[in-house]
Protein backbone atom coordinates (compact mmCIF):
# COMPACT_ATOMS: atom_id res chain seq x y z
CA UNK A 1 0.00 0.00 0.00
CA UNK A 2 2.83 2.41 0.92
CA UNK A 3 4.74 1.39 -2.22
CA UNK A 4 1.70 2.11 -4.41
CA UNK A 5 1.14 5.49 -2.73
CA UNK A 6 4.81 6.37 -3.27
CA UNK A 7 4.49 5.31 -6.94
CA UNK A 8 1.47 7.53 -7.54
CA UNK A 9 3.03 10.58 -5.85
CA UNK A 10 6.42 10.08 -7.57
CA UNK A 11 4.82 9.53 -11.00
CA UNK A 12 2.56 12.58 -10.66
CA UNK A 13 5.42 14.81 -9.51
CA UNK A 14 7.63 13.46 -12.29
CA UNK A 15 5.02 14.15 -14.96
CA UNK A 16 4.29 17.66 -13.64
CA UNK A 17 7.96 18.67 -13.23
CA UNK A 18 9.06 17.11 -16.52
CA UNK A 19 6.01 18.16 -18.59
CA UNK A 20 7.83 20.94 -20.56
CA UNK A 21 10.68 18.52 -21.23
CA UNK A 22 8.24 15.75 -22.27
CA UNK A 23 6.59 18.16 -24.70
CA UNK A 24 9.94 19.10 -26.29
CA UNK A 25 10.88 15.42 -26.69
CA UNK A 26 7.46 14.66 -28.20
CA UNK A 27 7.92 17.47 -30.75
CA UNK A 28 11.44 16.29 -31.66
CA UNK A 29 10.24 12.69 -32.13
CA UNK A 30 7.31 13.85 -34.28
CA UNK A 31 9.42 16.15 -36.44
CA UNK A 32 12.35 13.72 -36.70
CA UNK A 33 10.63 10.89 -38.58
CA UNK A 34 7.30 9.53 -39.77
CA UNK A 35 5.23 7.65 -37.20
CA UNK A 36 3.62 8.14 -33.81
CA UNK A 37 5.29 9.90 -30.91
CA UNK A 38 4.81 6.97 -28.56
CA UNK A 39 5.82 3.36 -29.08
CA UNK A 40 3.50 0.88 -27.38
CA UNK A 41 4.72 -2.66 -26.83
CA UNK A 42 2.97 -5.59 -25.17
CA UNK A 43 4.79 -6.63 -22.01
CA UNK A 44 3.95 -9.13 -19.29
CA UNK A 45 3.25 -7.73 -15.84
CA UNK A 46 2.17 -8.91 -12.41
CA UNK A 47 0.35 -12.26 -12.40
CA UNK A 48 1.04 -12.72 -16.14
CA UNK A 49 -1.25 -9.80 -17.03
CA UNK A 50 -0.28 -8.22 -20.34
CA UNK A 51 -0.22 -4.44 -20.76
CA UNK A 52 1.03 -1.83 -23.22
CA UNK A 53 4.35 -0.38 -22.12
CA UNK A 54 4.84 3.22 -23.27
CA UNK A 55 8.07 4.69 -24.62
CA UNK A 56 8.98 7.60 -26.82
CA UNK A 57 9.46 6.15 -30.29
CA UNK A 58 13.18 5.86 -31.03
CA UNK A 59 12.99 3.73 -34.18
CA UNK A 60 11.62 4.22 -37.66
CA UNK A 61 8.00 3.05 -38.12
CA UNK A 62 7.49 -0.76 -38.18
CA UNK A 63 11.13 -1.47 -37.25
CA UNK A 64 10.10 -3.95 -34.55
CA UNK A 65 8.96 -6.32 -37.33
CA UNK A 66 12.67 -6.87 -38.06
CA UNK A 67 13.33 -8.16 -34.52
CA UNK A 68 12.57 -7.37 -30.88
CA UNK A 69 16.15 -6.83 -29.73
CA UNK A 70 18.14 -3.73 -30.58
CA UNK A 71 21.83 -4.36 -31.00
CA UNK A 72 24.37 -1.65 -30.29
CA UNK A 73 23.88 2.09 -30.49
CA UNK A 74 24.36 2.02 -34.28
CA UNK A 75 21.32 -0.11 -35.11
CA UNK A 76 20.15 1.32 -38.45
CA UNK A 77 16.53 1.18 -37.29
CA UNK A 78 17.13 3.86 -34.64
CA UNK A 79 16.33 7.47 -35.59
CA UNK A 80 18.87 10.29 -34.99
CA UNK A 81 16.89 11.65 -32.02
CA UNK A 82 16.37 8.04 -30.91
CA UNK A 83 20.11 7.61 -30.29
CA UNK A 84 20.09 10.55 -27.91
CA UNK A 85 16.92 9.43 -26.10
CA UNK A 86 18.22 5.89 -25.64
CA UNK A 87 21.66 6.99 -24.48
CA UNK A 88 20.17 8.95 -21.57
CA UNK A 89 17.17 6.61 -21.06
CA UNK A 90 14.78 9.48 -21.86
CA UNK A 91 12.68 7.18 -24.06
CA UNK A 92 11.52 5.48 -20.83
CA UNK A 93 9.89 8.62 -19.34
CA UNK A 94 6.34 7.88 -20.65
CA UNK A 95 6.35 4.86 -18.34
CA UNK A 96 5.47 7.31 -15.57
CA UNK A 97 1.96 7.06 -17.09
CA UNK A 98 2.17 3.25 -16.85
CA UNK A 99 2.94 3.73 -13.16
CA UNK A 100 -0.08 6.02 -12.71
CA UNK A 101 -2.32 3.49 -14.47
CA UNK A 102 -1.14 0.77 -12.08
CA UNK A 103 0.58 -1.42 -14.67
CA UNK A 104 4.02 -0.61 -13.30
CA UNK A 105 5.91 0.61 -10.26
CA UNK A 106 8.83 3.04 -10.11
CA UNK A 107 11.06 0.18 -8.91
CA UNK A 108 10.52 -3.46 -9.82
CA UNK A 109 11.65 -6.14 -12.28
CA UNK A 110 11.68 -4.80 -15.84
CA UNK A 111 8.71 -6.24 -17.76
CA UNK A 112 9.56 -8.60 -20.62
CA UNK A 113 7.81 -9.34 -23.91
CA UNK A 114 5.62 -12.50 -24.03
CA UNK A 115 8.05 -14.32 -26.34
CA UNK A 116 10.78 -14.36 -23.70
CA UNK A 117 8.48 -14.79 -20.68
CA UNK A 118 7.35 -18.09 -22.27
CA UNK A 119 10.95 -19.31 -21.74
CA UNK A 120 11.00 -18.67 -17.97
CA UNK A 121 11.37 -21.66 -15.66
CA UNK A 122 9.30 -22.03 -12.48
CA UNK A 123 11.83 -20.15 -10.34
CA UNK A 124 12.15 -17.28 -12.82
CA UNK A 125 8.36 -16.89 -12.99
CA UNK A 126 8.46 -15.60 -9.40
CA UNK A 127 9.41 -12.20 -10.85
CA UNK A 128 5.82 -12.04 -12.12
CA UNK A 129 4.50 -12.05 -8.54
CA UNK A 130 5.21 -8.31 -8.18
CA UNK A 131 4.40 -5.23 -10.23
CA UNK A 132 7.12 -4.60 -12.84
CA UNK A 133 9.12 -1.39 -12.63
CA UNK A 134 10.86 1.36 -14.58
CA UNK A 135 14.17 0.49 -12.91
CA UNK A 136 15.73 -2.28 -10.84
CA UNK A 137 19.09 -3.92 -10.11
CA UNK A 138 19.17 -5.45 -13.61
CA UNK A 139 18.54 -2.06 -15.28
CA UNK A 140 21.56 -0.65 -13.47
CA UNK A 141 23.79 -3.67 -14.12
CA UNK A 142 22.82 -3.90 -17.81
CA UNK A 143 22.55 -0.19 -18.62
CA UNK A 144 24.65 -0.87 -21.75
CA UNK A 145 22.87 -4.09 -22.74
CA UNK A 146 22.64 -3.10 -26.43
CA UNK A 147 26.41 -2.74 -26.62
CA UNK A 148 26.92 -6.15 -24.95
CA UNK A 149 24.63 -7.79 -27.52
CA UNK A 150 26.37 -5.96 -30.39
CA UNK A 151 29.60 -7.83 -29.64
CA UNK A 152 27.97 -11.19 -30.41
CA UNK A 153 27.44 -12.87 -33.79
CA UNK A 154 24.21 -14.32 -32.34
CA UNK A 155 22.77 -11.59 -30.10
CA UNK A 156 19.42 -13.27 -29.46
CA UNK A 157 21.11 -16.49 -28.35
CA UNK A 158 23.37 -14.47 -26.04
CA UNK A 159 20.31 -12.67 -24.64
CA UNK A 160 18.32 -15.88 -24.03
CA UNK A 161 21.19 -17.99 -22.66
CA UNK A 162 23.20 -15.46 -20.65
CA UNK A 163 21.76 -11.94 -20.32
CA UNK A 164 18.14 -12.82 -19.55
CA UNK A 165 18.97 -15.44 -16.85
CA UNK A 166 21.44 -13.02 -15.21
CA UNK A 167 18.83 -10.24 -15.19
CA UNK A 168 16.19 -12.57 -13.76
CA UNK A 169 18.60 -13.55 -10.98
CA UNK A 170 18.92 -9.87 -10.08
CA UNK A 171 15.11 -9.50 -10.26
CA UNK A 172 14.73 -12.33 -7.74
CA UNK A 173 17.33 -10.66 -5.51
CA UNK A 174 15.19 -7.50 -5.59
CA UNK A 175 12.05 -9.44 -4.60
CA UNK A 176 13.90 -10.91 -1.60
CA UNK A 177 15.09 -7.44 -0.52
CA UNK A 178 11.95 -5.42 -1.37
CA UNK A 179 11.31 -2.42 0.84
CA UNK A 180 11.25 1.37 0.83
CA UNK A 181 14.98 1.74 1.56
CA UNK A 182 15.87 -0.75 -1.19
CA UNK A 183 13.70 1.18 -3.67
CA UNK A 184 15.29 4.47 -2.63
CA UNK A 185 18.77 3.01 -3.06
CA UNK A 186 17.90 1.70 -6.56
CA UNK A 187 16.37 5.05 -7.61
CA UNK A 188 19.49 6.95 -6.48
CA UNK A 189 21.81 4.45 -8.17
CA UNK A 190 19.77 4.69 -11.38
CA UNK A 191 19.90 8.50 -11.43
CA UNK A 192 23.65 8.42 -10.77
CA UNK A 193 24.18 5.88 -13.58
CA UNK A 194 22.13 7.85 -16.10
CA UNK A 195 23.74 11.20 -15.20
Amino acid sequence: MIKRLFDIIAALLGIIILSPFLLIIALLVGIGSRGGILYKQIRVGKDMKEFRLLKFRTMYADSDKKGLLTVGMRDSRITPIGYFLRRYKLDELPQLFNVLMGDMSIVGPRPEVPKYVAMYNAEQKKVLSVRPGITDYASIEYVNENEVLAKSDKPEELYINEVMPAKLKLNLKYINEMGFMTDLKIILRTLTKVV
